[in-house]
């Protein structure tokens, strides 16, 4: 016993096996959709695109894993504690339903059915063959998430290489005979003066940032059972993982945006990244193309609805201890699968404006945590900070309402407000500015704050030293 308590030092085998199912946890088929129709958008701006991309897409989620070592969390609730018990725990649970059964979970299961099986039945039967789809989607993900303990070897070192090999035989085809120059494809309106701006904002849709905050815990955990318990060797560990696995999704989002923008000479601008996916597969490898795309669709988002999955039971299982990780394991796959079968048109159209919400109080959380040790996690620049943020958080939310709700009489003075006195609404960064002023107020305040305890305790010295002589 003695000898299973001593502290592992990790090998480089172990850091490439966490990246590894870091990597798998993260890239799911909207991470390959996403990118390729970014390149269609952006056309011959694709370089700045890219680059904004990168920003929200890569760093941001690699930030959010730096914040989890930097604090030493977790978890989501762990990096948000400072704000408040109980802020930390309702911003758990937003961000666990968003990218668990509401949200990113069941869209897991419709991407990879739209890419790969609906362009081939009849449109009627869609509905019944989406059911006996996700059903054995969910069923594969909940066995496979069961045991905590093969997470790490089931993503790491089966679904990963799998993925690899069939996204490489694709890259392979595209590079060897590329379908034109980049430099020759027309970007869009709103790409040809602001491709680095909404290629940002389109790195929202990855759920990248949120992701890293809840998969601190699946990264935790697999690292103790490694062998390695130390706070500093857990926080470094982390780290490199996330340095790697982010490493090799920016090598990948680079090819497909590219790709992207080179399917321009051969298809028209598609509505969807699936579509051009799909037109790009079939072009080079036909009915091959189309099998292979489905596969590599239907892998990589099993292992990002592993993370995801996992993520959540085992964050509410440390939370509510008295149900097993196995019942929130279930309840997360039942809900999914039953959310799944509203369609994916759906799930983006509800997703979208609480991601507009969530993104901003996440990535000012993020930076927080990163910045903490110089304001030793002041609660109070944490709260001042956040507040701040929240007021245009809520702007974007209900500008990015579905049409139904975004046509009401209260939807439209709001966003007729915010478009006046909110500077950058437009561009969707109004909360920078606002999250600015908190983080300074916020900053000023603490620094305040010592200045006059300092002073007080200065004060209480020279009084002591004054009776002492007396």
């Amino acid at each position: 016993m003695e000898l299973e308590q001593k502290e592992r030092r990790l090998t480089w085998k172990n850091y490439l096996m966490i990246g590894s199912m870091l990597f798998g946890m993260f890239f799911g088929a909207g991470n390959l959709i996403f990118p390729l129709h970014l390149g269609q958008l952006a056309g011959n701006h694709w370089g700045l695109a890219t680059i904004g991309f990168l920003l929200s897409g890569t760093l941001l989620p690699l930030l959010s894993i730096i914040a989890i070592s930097i604090t030493r969390s977790e978890g989501i609730y762990d990096v948000a504690r400072p704000i408040g018990k109980h802020y930390a725990l309702i911003f758990l649970i937003l961000v666990h339903a968003t990218l668990g059964p509401l949200f990113a979970t069941p869209r897991t299961a419709t991407v990879p059915f739209e890419l790969g099986i609906a362009p081939h039945i009849p449109a009627d039967q869609t509905s019944l063959y989406l059911a006996i789809y996700s059903a054995i989607f969910f069923l594969i993900t909940y066995r496979l998430s069961s045991r905590q303990s093969r997470i790490i070897d089931v993503i790491g070192r089966l679904l990963n290489p799998l993925f690899l090999v069939l996204l490489a035989i694709i890259f392979l085809f595209a590079f060897l005979s590329p379908m034109g120059q980049a430099s020759h494809a027309t970007a869009t309106t709103a790409y040809t003066h602001g491709a680095l701006t909404n290629g940002f904002l389109q790195g929202y849709n990855t759920m990248d940032a949120l992701a890293g905050l809840a998969f601190g815990v699946t990264v935790v955990t697999s690292i103790k059972l490694l062998g390695t318990h130390k706070p500093k060797n857990i926080a470094l560990a982390t780290a490199k993982s996330g340095a790697l696995s982010m490493g090799i999704e920016a090598l990948i989002y680079l090819a497909l945006i590219l790709i992207g923008a080179t399917s321009l000479n051969q298809f028209k601008l598609s509505a969807n990244g699936g579509i051009v996916f799909a037109q790009i597969a079939n072009h080079y490898m036909g009915a091959v193309g189309d099998a292979i795309l489905a596969t590599l669709a239907t892998v990589t988002c099993i292992t990002t609805a592993m993370g995801l999955v996992t993520a959540f039971a085992q964050d509410f299982h440390k939370h509510f201890p008295k149900i097993s990780y196995l019942a929130f394991l279930r309840f997360t796959c039942g809900i999914s699968f039953l959310i799944a079968n509203i369609g994916l048109t759906q799930i983006i159209a509800w997703s979208t404006p609480v991601l507009m919400f969530l993104y901003p109080l996440a990535i000012t959380l993020i930076i927080l945590a990163i910045l903490s040790p110089l304001f030793k996690q002041s609660s109070f620049v944490y709260r001042v900070t956040t507040i701040f943020t929240l007021i245009p958080a809520i702007f974007d939310m209900i500008h990015a309402l579905p049409p139904l709700l975004a046509q009401t009489a209260f939807a439209r003075s709001m966003t007729a407000f915010a478009t006046h006195y909110l500077p950058l609404f437009k561009l969707g960064f109004d909360w920078i500015p606002f999250a600015a002023v908190g983080f300074l107020i916020g900053i000023g305040g603490y620094t305040l704050r010592n200045i006059s305890l300092n002073w007080h305790l200065n004060r209480q010295n020279l009084t002591d030293e004054n009776d002492t002589d007396h």
